[in-house]
């Protein structure tokens, strides 16, 4: 039988479940996933989403149907018509189901298509079907998990003829949604989906995640993007009623493009699609369902990191490329003071990019016994590295000009910026396509195994630079490279990097890989494909001092959170030596934190304040691992001057408790009522403040939810970190 709910019921079980848990019994949570082709109909099923998609008898694949069970309300446009070609001639939908050009002509599911084959794959469905009209066999892959309402989707293109074919314009997944058709009734929550936008949109690369939510019916769409770095696209409404999600078009700046050659297989990005209904609120699905979906089933690199840092300290600030042994010594002892798990040395210990040899007037002893002493004081060592660039001087430049990048010219190029000397030495862009990739990765794993290398900082552009006005400056023009042209090679750049890190990552599991903004291509640009590959991504360089650079610490959280993982984000450039520390330290507290400046200027009373505050977040993350969680806190919005925000880092499997934080940034109101979800209702809880451990309130997890707990700031800035724990 199934179980009924009141009203008050659900909305105490929307805040400690995900999305779908809100409308759907356990017994159907529990449902057996179906993924099958029968007569001519690709069914998903999970007991929570349902999708079909049909082959006609005239060679149309369309999608039929695309619905929640818990209603049944069909989220396609559907028309009835009558097709003499075509013995269905009842309900039939023009979602066309996905696009692409080949050769310069446009194909859909709307063209001729023929049933080839299907197999089981594990959570779903492969589908091999051949054009009726050209030498090409297309497999869509469809995925669907038993507990989230969403459908996750690649195609795959094999050349069957004789001469290439050129691919472009690829859209992985093309809906004809019925609530709306020219985007007018309905907010597309774009940037992560933390904006609203009305009417016609084209997402590009900070649109990893695009929500259609119409306002009148109270449910959505949403379409997940998982291509790299400036190589998404993410449409609606552009016609009327469709949505599209897949790679750039070939008119756009990075256009991407494929040659196919005869028989070679090529496989495109994930995309994924689901729906949800009953709500008001459009980020309910993304601090739910696709926070659930990314952390369970995506394959991000940071939830397999057995020990996930939770205060890391780096060198860049204030010395940045003025660094010697004695400095790096004395750093050293200051941040074990501080309570610091990691040092990474930034810029400035090698003799040149490009040969990466250690620096022997500023380390005249290596970097052996750096690394050993920093070991010796509990913290992993690091380094900064520049994974795709070779200063002229360099040995391996002169050796190797066959993997420098190359411009339309046919001349090397530095894609970092609009010129191509950075500082005051000529640094060039190698390819990553090319032999640059396996040379870059033995000097990465050399440092592992001679000095035993454990963080390394991996920066600076390789495809694109996130500092160009001139987009043309992407990509490599080589015609000797593992590329056809500049379209082409941008997408392969980014997948050689994620390969490099991939293969570092074989050979040394434990290496923590920090792929930076500045490799993505795109000020503060992280995605869910590098998410995949990298564990984390130093995304801004943000040198204010709190209570303005907190500020800009966690508007940045909020507004790339919960769609990534928060602890992939490593948001500098906090000073320990700011005199209002502690307070970005709070503010960092909602990603990975890391921090810069000269420990050794602090007392020993303010180095043991914040190792107190840095050994309390390594317990909580032992105790609740909250680096894997991050939710919004009910109520709270961004994170602006003149307001209160916060975030919450509550274990959602468990529900054993975490980490909740408050912060007042110049607001009028001294006080505020916190609640919490996430949280089992029946069980009872204690709310304690920070390292004190002292009890500020206690309650079921129903209580906490509807009531919270009362917060009191005097100060004009404040902020505060609380533990919530399960009794």
């Amino acid at each position: 039988m199934k179980t009924k709910y009141s009203k008050t019921d659900m909305r105490v079980w929307l805040f400690i479940s995900t999305l779908f848990s809100l409308f759907f019994p356990k017994q159907v949570l529990m449902s057996q996933v179906t993924a099958i082709y029968n007569n001519n109909v690709v069914t998903l099923d999970n007991g929570i989403i349902h999708r079909e998609i049909k082959l006609s008898q005239s060679g149309s694949f369309t999608a039929s149907s695309f619905k929640l069970l818990n209603d049944k309300q069909e989220f396609l446009l559907i028309n009835t018509h009558s097709n003499k070609n075509d013995e269905d001639k009842l309900l039939v939908s023009d979602s066309d189901e996905f696009g692409f050009k080949i050769n310069d002509k446009e194909y859909t599911g709307l063209s001729e298509w023929e049933f080839i084959s299907s197999q089981k794959v594990e959570n779903g469905i492969k589908l091999n079907l051949r054009s009726k009209e050209i030498e090409l066999q297309l497999s869509i892959t469809y995925l669907i998990y038993p507990d989230l309402p969403l459908i996750r989707k690649k195609l795959e293109f094999k050349n069957t003829g004789d001469n290439k074919l050129k691919l472009e314009s690829v859209d992985v997944e093309r809906l004809k949604i019925a609530d709306d058709d020219v985007g007018t009734s309905s907010w597309i929550m774009n940037d992560y989906g933390r904006q609203k936008h009305l009417g016609q949109f084209i997402g590009e690369w900070y649109d990893p995640i695009m929500v259609i939510h119409n306002h009148s019916t109270k449910r959505g769409v949403f379409l997940g993007n998982e291509a790299p770095g400036v190589m998404k696209r993410t449409s609606a409404f552009l016609k009327p009623s469709l949505l599209t999600t897949g790679l750039t078009h070939i008119q756009q700046n990075f256009g991407f493009r494929k040659w196919i050659e005869p028989n070679e297989t090529w496989e495109s990005t994930w995309v994924f699609s689901g729906l949800y209904n009953h709500t008001n609120d459009p980020s309910l699905v993304l601090n739910t369902t696709v926070n659930d979906f990314v952390r369970k089933h995506m394959g991000a690199r940071i939830y397999n990191v057995t020990e996930k840092p939770t205060f890391v300290y780096n060198t860049w600030e204030p010395f940045r490329h003025d660094i010697n042994e004695d400095i790096i010594y004395g750093l050293i002892d200051a941040a074990a003071a501080c309570g610091a798990q990691e040092f990474v040395i930034d810029d400035g210990w090698q003799e040149s990019y490009g040969d990466w040899g250690v620096s022997k007037k500023k380390f005249p002893n290596g970097l052996k016994p750096v690394f050993d002493y920093i070991k010796s004081k509990g913290m992993k060592p690091g380094v900064w590295i520049s994974l795709a660039s070779a200063e002229t001087k360099s040995n391996v430049y002169i050796d190797h000009p066959e993997w420098t990048v190359r411009k339309a010219n046919g001349e090397d190029i530095n894609l970092h910026s609009d010129k191509d000397k950075v500082y005051d030495w000529e640094s060039r862009s190698m390819c990553m396509t090319t032999g640059w990739k396996d040379y870059i990765r033995d000097v990465i794993l050399e440092m592992v195994n001679e000095y035993g290398l454990e963080y390394v900082k991996g920066d600076f552009a390789a495809v694109t630079g996130a500092y160009t006005s001139d987009k043309t400056r992407s990509g490599c023009h080589a015609t000797n490279h593992n590329h056809k042209d500049r379209n082409e090679s941008m997408l392969e750049m980014y997948q050689s990097t994620w390969e490099l890190f991939d293969e570092l990552h074989a050979s040394a599991p434990n290496l923590f890989i920090d792929c930076t903004f500045e490799t993505m291509g795109a000020l503060h640009l992280i995605d869910l494909d590098m998410c995949k590959h990298a564990d984390g991504n130093w995304l801004s360089n943000f040198i204010d001092n709190a209570p303005l650079g907190s500020l800009k610490v966690r508007r940045l959280a909020w507004s790339r959170t919960p769609v990534i993982p928060a602890s992939s984000m490593v948001i500098g450039n906090q000073r320990l030596d700011d005199p209002n520390f502690v307070f970005s330290l709070k503010s960092l507290s909602g990603t990975l934190p890391i921090v810069l400046g000269d420990p050794r200027q602090l007392s020993n009373e303010q180095q043991s304040e914040i190792k107190t505050m840095a050994d309390w977040l390594k317990k909580m993350q032992v105790q609740y691992d909250f680096m894997s969680y991050r939710q919004d806190l009910p109520g709270f919005g961004e994170p602006q001057d003149g307001f209160w925000d916060g975030f919450q880092r509550i274990n959602t499997d468990t529900k054993s408790g975490g980490i909740v934080g408050v912060f007042k940034q110049n607001s009028k109101k001294n006080e505020m009522w916190v609640t919490i979800d996430h949280l089992d209702p029946s069980s009872t809880y204690e709310v304690l403040l920070g390292p004190e451990k002292r009890v500020i309130s206690n309650g079921s997890g129903k209580e906490l939810y509807s009531k919270g707990f009362k917060v009191i700031f005097n100060k004009e800035f404040q902020g505060e970190l609380y533990e919530v724990r399960k009794e």
